[in-house]
């Protein structure tokens, strides 16, 4: 196991059961909802629902989810639960008083939406993915792909000047100028963020810089899943345990506020 700073260190904790001024950053497939075949699998449910709208109103709005997906797919998974997110890795935001952002989509990635489409055509299981400012080729139902995948998507890479995000079973082509760290950033530069000691759950490779900008704002990583080398400081099982966690920081965060009060 790695450190933030590449060092040896102890197998990582379990985070702490009670965080005082936190605001929460939270990736969504792999830690709010678990993987699934395609990502249309991926819905509402109704723990996942309640458990978020509980921890906002807890923590004033400090809570964002941070992911992948488009915000479009994000409101319809989280059932409208987040005012504030981030998709596309950063590229689109939505600040916490509805304020959207976006960046302006790279023209290559239509070359990379065809160019998957043409790979993906005669491969069984093989999944391509528009979301407008990137393009992703899913291979977790056709995991013997997963070489030819990452063959071609790195020559579009060099080819388009697009960006590489390698995730759990996919890789992605995207608009460059953006990741899950500036994200965390750029919440944290705003109401009701700014003051706050940010935290980012995340599972996978593309959450790392969200690791590394909480870090360096005073916070902290929560690597989700199966040990590696990692910037998150503490670590949960599953989504399962995600969702326990949470519940119990709700909870104890809604205690505090009532004693407050």
């Amino acid at each position: 196991m790695s450190s933030p700073q590449g060092l040896a260190c102890p197998r990582l904790p379990a985070p702490p059961a009670r965080l005082a001024e936190a605001a929460l950053f939270l990736d969504l497939d792999g830690v709010l909802a678990p993987l699934a075949p395609t990502p249309g699998a991926v819905g509402p449910e109704p723990r996942r629902t309640r458990t978020l709208t509980q921890l906002t109103q807890a923590l004033d709005g400090r809570v964002a989810v941070v992911s992948g997906r488009t915000l479009a797919e994000i409101d319809r998974i989280v059932d409208g639960a987040a005012s504030a997110a981030s998709g596309v890795h950063g590229l689109e935001r939505r600040r916490a008083d509805g304020a959207l952002s976006a960046r302006a989509p790279a023209p290559s990635v239509r070359t990379a939406v065809a160019a998957f489409e043409d790979f993906a055509q005669s491969r069984p299981g093989v999944i391509v993915e528009d979301k407008g400012l990137s393009a992703g080729l899913h291979f977790r139902q056709a995991p013997n792909e997963a070489a030819a995948a990452l063959t071609l998507a790195t020559a579009l890479a060099d080819q388009t000047g697009l960006t590489l995000q390698p995730g759990s079973m996919v890789l992605e082509l995207k608009t460059p100028g953006a990741d899950k760290g500036v994200a965390v950033a750029a919440f944290m530069t705003e109401p009701p963020f700014n003051g706050a000691t940010p935290v980012m759950v995340g599972d996978d490779l593309t959450d790392e810089a969200g690791f590394r900008a909480a870090e360096a704002l005073g916070g902290f990583g929560v690597l989700v899943g199966p040990e590696r080398p990692t910037a998150a400081r503490y670590r949960l099982e599953n989504v399962e345990a995600v969702l326990d966690w949470l519940g119990a920081l709700a909870s104890l965060a809604a205690e505090e506020k009532e004693a407050r009060a």
